[in-house]
């Protein structure tokens, strides 16, 4: 088979929400020699967040629109799937996450790394069982964060949801807000820590708080990405991203 010239290791294609201005940025970031991300966007027409309603409103909307982002994006012909989204991939807890996966590998006949099994995979490795979690999300999002944990082993100790009130406005906070909800879901019985929320930049910062709090801090899109790249064969360390890329 012929191979792309620039994707010649890999073609990653990323599925994410219109409204997503850091999950492509980020995830150029931690581009390794001859892996390369193709991003299809998922039409969001009403970007309000500000309730549990609007929440899961937004939800339903993705749920109509993903897949189309998915089949646009396999015109590019890539490898492998990567979801630049988080939300849905831990709502319904396990089994909703499983059946999300499920159904993107039967729309692209390829595999795919979701941020819900990234976190799963990564937690098992620090061998951590108890875990302060940072979301974007209103009070609905964190329930279903609550459970995927829950129901795949881990205790959620303390939880920050930010509620922002739209889905263009998460990442509109800032480094300061996102080091103060890290040090309020800290403590002594946390063994790690975890951002969901793709929307939300925090790679950077997690690689720096993992020195000061000395223990893992997970944020998603550095997860996800190292997911992806590992399914993959590709075995290449990236520094400054956090322990993940950094280690294992």
């Amino acid at each position: 088979m012929t191979k792309d010239v620039l994707g010649y290791r890999k073609k990653f294609g990323v599925i994410a929400p219109s409204t997503n201005t850091i999950v492509e940025p980020d995830f150029n970031d931690m581009r390794v020699p001859g892996v390369t991300s193709h991003t299809s966007r998922i039409w969001i027409r009403n970007q309000d967040l500000s309730s549990d309603e609007a929440f899961e409103a937004l939800l339903e909307e993705i749920r109509v629109e993903i897949e189309f982002a998915v089949r646009r994006v396999l015109t590019a012909e890539p490898d492998y799937m990567v979801m630049g989204m988080s939300a849905e991939t831990f709502w319904g807890g396990m089994e909703g996450n499983r059946e999300f996966i499920r159904q993107i590998n039967q729309w692209s006949d390829l595999g795919v790394a979701t941020g819900a099994e990234a976190c799963e995979r990564a937690l098992q490795l620090f061998g951590a069982k108890r875990i302060g979690v940072v979301t974007p999300y209103q009070p609905v999002g964190d329930e279903n964060v609550i459970k995927f944990f829950n129901e795949i082993g881990f205790d959620v100790v303390n939880i920050k949801g930010l509620r922002c009130p739209s889905a263009v406005s998460i990442a509109h906070v800032s480094e300061d807000e996102l080091r103060r909800a890290l040090i309020e879901v800290n403590g002594p019985d946390v063994d790690a820590i975890v951002q969901a929320g793709t929307n939300l930049s925090m790679v950077g910062l997690a690689d720096e708080a993992e020195r000061w709090l000395g223990k893992p801090v997970i944020a998603i899109n550095a997860a996800t990405w190292w997911f992806a790249l590992r399914e993959n064969g590709i075995e290449d360390k990236i520094f400054g991203k956090g322990r993940l890329l950094r280690e294992f």
